[in-house]
């Protein structure tokens, strides 16, 4: 099998178990594992770079403000997403976690349509339907707005578009 479906399959294995291991310290406040997340991930990719000797993207940011912005606004983003989403777990939310990070392609796509400027075949355009009645079924069948879900699904996608975005605006 390749490689690269074995890391995906691992990949995929690996977040859906990631619910467990937040129910297993939900007497921890979300915000509290949101800022060992981030500083401990700020310590391993620092050592990283140290280790590797990776210093020019530093040089690309001095040089591009619109590009450190664009990653300052991501970091916020993905920083809110995940706090949600710990939060969420933490609080019996977990079918509402699920149903954001499947809204997420669809926004994704909707912002690759309307701000990149990016075409779809029509046969996208049947898959892309067929994903959004499945979302608007579950929604519906909830009960409730899917607040939760909506926003997972947009900072996460907004997220994206900034990575995005930032890469083209280097140098």
């Amino acid at each position: 099998m390749n490689r690269g479906v074995v890391h995906g399959i691992a990949a995929y294995v690996l977040w859906g178990l990631l619910p467990i291991y937040w129910k297993w310290i939900d007497d921890v406040p979300a915000l509290e594992i949101l800022s060992h997340r981030i500083v401990w991930s700020l310590v391993f990719c620092v050592a990283l770079v140290l280790l590797l000797r990776r210093f020019k993207w530093m040089s690309e940011l001095r040089r591009s403000p619109r590009t450190l912005i664009a990653s300052a606004g991501a970091t916020l983003l993905l920083s809110f997403n995940w706090g949600l989403y710990i939060w969420a777990v933490n609080s019996g939310h977990i079918i509402e976690t699920s149903l954001g990070y499947f809204i997420n392609p669809l926004i994704n796509v909707a912002l690759g349509v309307l701000v990149l400027k990016e075409h779809l075949r029509r046969a996208q355009w049947a898959a892309i339907l067929l994903a959004a009645v499945g979302v608007i079924y579950l929604s519906v069948v909830s009960g409730q707005p899917p607040w939760i879900s909506l926003a997972l699904g947009v900072s996460f996608a907004f997220y994206g578009l900034l990575k995005k975005q930032a890469k083209h605006w280097k140098g």
